[in-house]
């Protein structure tokens, strides 16, 4: 796999690794995964309860969200760079509106502000390297005698 070529490449792969990398958790412990959201995890279940199922399907989303956005890195797909930062933003506003209506517990501000920040450093990457991409280049170095 290739390193990220720009800043805002850098920002899509640490988001990428993390999604796998969460994602895998919850595949692999989804206790863990549940407490790190501040979500209660009893010792029984009761019938009809298919808070492992859901965690399996949002755990393998992640995952494979992850795999994608390593695959943009790696090819450097900067439109979906932008489209991500959207989108991002979106899963943000989401995320707070259900701990705001009390659907979520308050742990869940933390993807909340995990997506927001992630959308806004990668848009602010985006313009840092359409900025450096614009800039003009200085003279040769055989000119600067």
């Amino acid at each position: 796999m290739r390193l990220p070529r720009s800043s805002a490449g850098w920002t899509i792969a640490v988001f990428g690794v993390l999604a796998l990398l969460m994602g895998a958790l919850g595949l692999l412990w989804p206790e863990a995964q549940l407490r790190l959201l501040g979500f209660e995890v009893p010792e029984r279940r009761a019938a009809g309860d298919y808070t492992g199922t859901f965690l399996t399907a949002s755990a393998m989303a992640s995952f494979n969200m992850g795999v994608y956005y390593l695959l943009a890195t790696a090819t450097e797909w900067r439109p979906f760079y932008r489209f991500t930062v959207f989108f991002r933003l979106v899963t943000c506003a989401v995320f707070t509106i259900v701990v705001l209506a009390e659907v979520a517990p308050a742990g869940f501000l933390t993807v909340a502000a995990w997506e927001g920040v992630g959308a806004l450093v990668t848009a602010l990457a985006l313009r840092w390297d359409a900025r450096r991409a614009a800039a003009p280049a200085g003279p040769p170095a055989s000119a600067a005698h």
